[in-house]
């Protein structure tokens, strides 16, 4: 019989004791995008709060926030566009809630304004490998970083071992940056860059990836693959979004990532009592 793989060191995000392998952690989003894929962008900082207080009350654990879209074909934002749009946001929420805040970005420039305006840790879909400076940044900061590994423009090989290596180029990068191993969270990318057998794989496999010893957070709320599979529009993807996250769950996610909190909270509870043995 193998042994079992040791947790990951526990991690504080803003004085809240992050202790991998316990329980699962709901990560909310929150999108100040009209370019949103998933319907649900706040087009003002006051809708923005609202749904941060909603999220925090349902018991999310943590709150992305982000205002560029990522979907695919989406030419991006300026980051004077994209601070425009998130920092007040951050302002206010932070004043408002007492949980952990995340900045969806992948330029520093942004990501600089939002540790400035009351962020707690980076979510890079580019596990940077975009923005040179980015992780610098997070060194300077000390604060935590998830690294996304992002298929898009790539060569595929096997689902697992590209992610693997995918991550081991951001850890290396995070690593001359001289951001502790602790500090970072990995990202397999659901949906960047792979076909719909692909995604689907990716969480049929997800305990190999348990392998690179950190912990893991799986984003799949809405998505097109599932879409693809059930044939639902984007408003009719809730029980396929919870379907996935129970099965993440069960295959080594720590993190899940998603749009409707207070159900995925329920998920978390039953998935943690039979995965984990946690029915606290």
């Amino acid at each position: 019989m193998s042994q079992a793989r040791a947790r990951p060191a526990a991690l504080t995000i803003a004085g809240r004791c992050f202790e991998w392998g316990r329980c699962s952690y709901v990560v909310g989003i929150i999108n100040v995008s009209p370019d949103s894929f998933s319907g649900d962008g706040l087009r003002s900082t006051d809708e923005a709060v609202r749904q941060a207080v909603a999220f925090a009350s349902q018991g999310a654990d943590v709150l992305d926030i982000g205002g560029e879209s990522t979907r695919p074909g989406f030419s991006g934002i300026s980051a004077d566009e994209e601070i425009s749009r998130v920092i007040p946001a951050i302002e206010r929420i932070s004043r408002e809630v007492d949980v952990p805040l995340s900045v969806d970005t992948y330029k520093a420039a942004v990501a600089r304004e939002a540790l400035d305006a009351g962020a707690h840790l980076v979510n890079d879909i580019w596990g940077f490998r975009h923005d040179p400076e980015m992780a610098t940044l997070c060194a300077q900061r000390n604060v935590p970083a998830i690294i996304m590994h992002n298929q898009r423009g790539r060569e595929f090989h096997d689902v697992v071992a590209d992610i693997l290596a995918g991550w081991r180029e951001s850890i290396a990068i995070a690593t001359a940056a001289g951001i502790e191993r602790s500090h970072l969270i990995v990202d397999p990318g659901f949906g960047f860059g792979w076909e719909v057998e692909q995604n689907v794989e990716m969480l049929r496999r997800l305990r190999e990836l348990t392998a690179a010893g950190l912990p893991i957070l799986v984003g799949t709320s809405r998505k097109s693959t599932l879409g693809e599979l059930t044939g639902r529009e984007i408003d009719q993807r809730l029980s396929a979004s919870l379907a996935s996250v129970a099965i993440a769950i069960a295959n080594g996610a720590d993190l899940v990532r998603v749009h409707d909190v207070a159900a995925t909270v329920d998920v978390c509870r039953v998935s943690d009592a039979i995965v984990r043995g946690d029915a606290s």
